[in-house]
């Protein structure tokens, strides 16, 4: 009987497929209704499997590594509390657009909807937060399904796709034959733009006086920084990112003023605010970036190019839209404006520079580097002196957050790995583990909080059992240091459980899962901590670094305020 022929079991249809489809790794946590898949990944070799220590774990680290590689991310859960517990994690994914395809466990068929141990409607509970989902009732649809759900996560704009697996269907024979195409009629994303919706974006983006490129997460899921770098470079147009965005074009060019939003700088901010052109590039307008939504670029014109229909115009209203693929719909931009550079205004154009560097001198990310308590920007600050700004960078979510996409200076798209949609505490981990298993020659460093680094604390097991020598940076002020500073400003300073008052000793708790673990407390130590560290090549380590308790994110747009109405230090409002 040839290979093409040959009549498998449904696990083992399961893992021929996931060999065929090239997956490398398969990120999960066993349990009973997937036995029979475990039975079947123990006979092979060629997909290997990651055993994380918490299926919430193994969803973050299969979406770091896909970050990262831009391949597929995978994992593989049992029923029941294995399905619910990696929810979040699946939300995680959906809300910042990353390809992973979950399968979980299932009982047999004829015992769903019976309140079967173990059971829960994983399809239900995940339907609003994947991109889609499948249940698989027959065996001789399996490999099919495997199929499309790749196809589906990982085309057009990505996202998280979940396969629920009945037990019975994964113990059930029939023929195996991977499909080696698809034809979807209902799922044909759009690749190219629409020509003469280019031609009137090139018009309009050559008309502008005052112009404004903003540039998100679309960019780099979509492979286009290079094309945007060319674009960008070809017009001399000033160009922000956005959180997830950042890397997509280099961060040390002159034409890059610096992240927008709620903790952007003044000078994004405010060209945003007063410019009279603005191209958004992969990017959703998400409240984060866009303050007051009444507020937003009240003078601009707006080009708004997507891969996601749905996208457009949901948040707000744009002049011209293009739906596709930004990597095909730059290169066409390019060749347009090849043919009209000539048309830009060059002298308004300089008197446009001339404003944005006024905004720059305010310098609106200073701060004293001076004092004996450590300032938890100075750590993030020397992280990117040391790695040359060639470290692969995580984070959880919170001030530490901000401060790394502040201060490390990412050049290059994937470097830069972060809860951006969910804003999820405990991500920074796992996802560092993914990463660092997926390109194991490079510095992967951790920024976290010492509220964050709990939430997912036992996959330090993970990263002992696989020798994966992440670089932990806690910046521990023993507070949630947002909610902290939310409390601060808009509470009174009523620190409501904000507050941890029975924190671990983390060189203690490092040391105790297999790792290396330092305390830093004096600024004087934190240079030499980090050197150490990071020649540290085949260990974990784990910095827990004594920050101060008091600082606060800043620059800042409170709730309710526009662009222009930003908060410089606590003394210091511009507008």
């Amino acid at each position: 009987m040839s290979k093409s022929k040959e009549i498998l079991r449904g696990a083992e249809i399961f893992v021929r497929a996931l060999k065929d489809e090239g997956v490398e790794y398969i990120f999960g946590y066993p349990g009973g209704a997937v036995l029979h898949i475990y039975d079947a990944l123990f006979k092979q070799e060629e997909v290997q499997h990651i055993l994380t220590r918490h299926e919430q774990g193994a969803a973050h680290a299969a979406d770091g590594y896909a970050r990262a590689t831009g391949k597929t991310g995978v994992v593989l859960v049992t029923s029941g509390p294995g399905a619910t517990n990696i929810v979040t994690g699946i939300a995680t994914a959906h809300m910042d657009s990353i390809p992973m395809v979950v399968f979980t466990g299932q009982v047999a068929t004829h015992m769903i909807g019976n309140d079967t141990f173990q059971e829960v409607d994983a399809v239900g509970i995940t339907r609003p937060c994947v991109k889609h989902n499948f249940l698989v009732n027959d065996v001789s649809e399996l490999a099919a399904t495997v199929k499309k759900a790749f196809h589906i996560a990982h085309s057009g704009r990505p996202g998280p796709v979940l396969v629920d697996l009945p037990k019975d269907i994964t113990a059930e024979s029939c023929v195996y034959e991977y499909p080696s195409s698809l034809d979807m009629r209902s799922y044909k994303p759009a690749i190219k733009g629409h020509p003469r919706q280019i031609k009137k974006a090139v018009d309009m983006i050559l008309s502008a006086r005052k112009p404004m490129l903003y540039s998100g997460g679309g960019v780099v899921l979509g492979e286009a920084s290079e094309e945007l770098t060319a674009f960008t470079r070809k017009l001399g147009y000033p160009i922000t990112n956005t959180l997830m965005g950042l890397g997509a074009y280099p961060a040390t060019d002159r034409q890059f003023i610096g992240m927008l939003g709620m903790h952007g700088t003044y000078e994004a901010n405010m060209a945003m605010h007063h410019c009279d052109v603005l191209v958004a590039i992969g990017a959703r307008f998400d409240d984060r970036v866009t303050g007051e939504l009444e507020k937003f670029c009240p003078y601009a014109k707006i080009v708004h190019i997507d891969v996601d229909p749905s996208s457009i115009a949901k948040n707000v209203a744009v002049d011209i839209p293009i739906v596709g693929d930004v990597k095909h719909v730059l290169a066409d931009m390019i060749k347009a404006l090849k043919e009209n550079k000539n048309r830009i205004d060059k002298a308004a154009l300089k008197d446009w520079w001339q404003q944005i560097k006024e905004w720059q001198d305010t310098d609106c990310l200073r701060f004293d580097r001076k004092t004996e308590v450590i300032k938890p920007q100075y750590v993030v600050e020397k992280l990117y002196e040391l790695t040359k700004g060639d470290a692969y960078v995580t984070s959880d979510v919170g001030q530490h957050q901000m401060w790394a996409a502040q201060f490390y200076k990412f050049d290059k798209p994937r470097r830069w790995i972060n809860s951006g949609g969910l804003g999820t505490m405990g991500f920074g981990l796992p996802a560092a583990f993914g990463v660092q298993l997926a390109l194991p020659d490079e510095t992967v460093c951790c920024i976290t909080g010492e509220a964050s680094l709990v939430m997912c604390i036992q996959e330090l097991s993970t990263c002992l059992q696989y020798g994966t020598p992440v670089k932990i940076i806690n910046l521990n002020n023993g507070y949630m240091g947002m909610v902290r500073q939310w409390q601060e400003f808009f509470y009174d300073s009523r620190y409501s459980h904000s507050y941890f008052e029975a924190l671990p000793d983390f060189v203690k708790l490092a040391e105790s899962f297999g790792h290396v673990g330092m305390r830093v407390e004096k600024t004087a130590d934190v240079e030499g901590a980090l050197k150490e560290a990071l020649a540290m090549k085949d260990r974990l380590v784990l910095m827990d670094f004594i920050t101060d308790k008091t600082e606060n994110v800043y620059p800042m747009i409170a709730a309710g305020k526009g662009q222009n109405e930003m908060h410089l230090t606590s003394e210091r409002e511009l507008a």
